[in-house]
């Protein structure tokens, strides 16, 4: 009999998924490299990094709350919320942010 593999769950959308990563809540970059880090799935990891700077992640979403209440989170949180999505192609270089 074959083993189920366990799934997991993000914590920001909620979901059940294979992996998960760890977001560092305040960017290492704005030094949040010890801090508090949040398991969430990768398309919720490359959206928050494709819509939020780090500046904007240190000051303004540094918890998990925060980040379900931003408001350019809003629609990717609406649309994610019922998919069987995995991965999303790295978009972190869109619209001038890295």
């Amino acid at each position: 009999m074959a083993k189920k593999q366990q799934l997991l769950v993000c914590e920001l959308c909620g979901r059940e998924v294979q992996s998960l990563s760890r977001h560092h809540l305040v960017p290492r970059e704005e030094g949040g490299r010890y801090g508090a880090t949040a398991e969430l799935c990768q398309p919720c990891h490359s959206t928050i990094h494709l819509h939020l700077s780090n500046r904007e992640l240190a000051v303004l979403y540094n918890s998990v709350e925060a980040l379900r209440q931003a408001e350019p989170l809003q629609r990717y949180l609406k649309w994610v919320s019922n998919k069987r999505l995995e991965r999303l192609s790295n978009r972190r270089g869109r619209n001038g942010r890295k």
